[in-house]
């Protein structure tokens, strides 16, 4: 019994941390990874260690729940309370996903970090971004970003959290993630610019604007079905495309 309640707690745990599931970071990077510039791309598997930016993409979900980067439970996130904005919400003194990409950012583009460091640092920026455009990572910190919104999905309990990382992507389209980057990523140069523009901090606000609506679409109880799945479908798969463009954005200007 003991053992079943503190697997219980784990899972409870990462639940709290997770974003977009498996799938959805997989996708982020690999679409940044189809807009990187020849020379980015380089530095970039070096650092690495010839691997993709999609086989580090969902690292940190593991890592963080280890004694060794435990310190980063809080970089996934940045809960933002009904009434509140990003500047008068209290800081989160261990840390949030904006200062932990703002601060990536600039250590990478120092160019002073050891091979080591690096490549820690850059496994960090690939999967925090992704995090960044999870609309329910910028959730209320009143409920644990959605995760004590009680929903159910296909006549299934479960919470508001939840069906973001995964579910409702998973309900949306049952693609591997190069299905994924190939059906979304099409837009003409002028597209990507534009979603390219602006800063993290912008980018934040953004996915906080999609969470409160989402929030006053879903009250508690509410019973997930297609029709839900059909509304949603469409922002989830411009918060892939727009992390990815922007993760392409931020690793060119680094590795340029």
């Amino acid at each position: 019994m003991k053992r079943l309640l503190l697997l219980a707690c784990s899972l409870l745990a990462a639940q709290s941390v997770a974003a977009w599931g498996q799938k959805g970071h997989d996708v982020t990077a690999y679409i940044a990874e189809c807009h990187l510039t020849p020379k980015a791309a380089k530095k970039i598997d070096k650092a690495l260690g010839g691997h993709s930016p999609v086989y580090y993409a969902n690292w940190l979900d593991n890592a963080s729940h280890t004694p060794e980067y435990a310190y980063t439970k809080t970089w996934h996130y940045l809960n933002i309370d009904e009434g509140h904005t990003l500047e008068t919400m209290p800081k989160n003194p261990d840390g949030d996903v904006l200062e932990a990409v703002t601060s990536l950012v600039d250590q990478l583009k120092g160019g002073n970090l050891a091979p080591e460091q690096e490549t820690l640092a850059l496994k960090m920026l690939i999967h925090l971004v992704g995090d960044m455009h999870c609309p329910m990572h910028t959730g209320r910190l009143s409920d644990r970003g959605g995760n004590q919104r009680p929903v159910t999905m296909f006549g299934k309990p479960t919470n508001l959290h939840s069906i973001f990382d995964t579910s409702v992507p998973e309900a949306a389209h049952r693609w591997s993630y190069t299905e994924w980057q190939q059906q979304l990523d099409r837009l003409s140069k002028d597209e990507v610019a534009r979603i390219q523009s602006g800063t993290p901090r912008d980018w934040l606000l953004e996915t906080s604007e999609i969470c409160k609506e989402i929030y006053d679409f879903t009250p508690e109880g509410t019973k997930v079905s297609y029709d839900y799945v059909a509304k949603y479908a469409p922002v989830i798969e411009q918060q892939f495309l727009r992390g990815g463009l922007r993760l392409a954005r931020l690793l060119n200007e680094i590795y340029r």
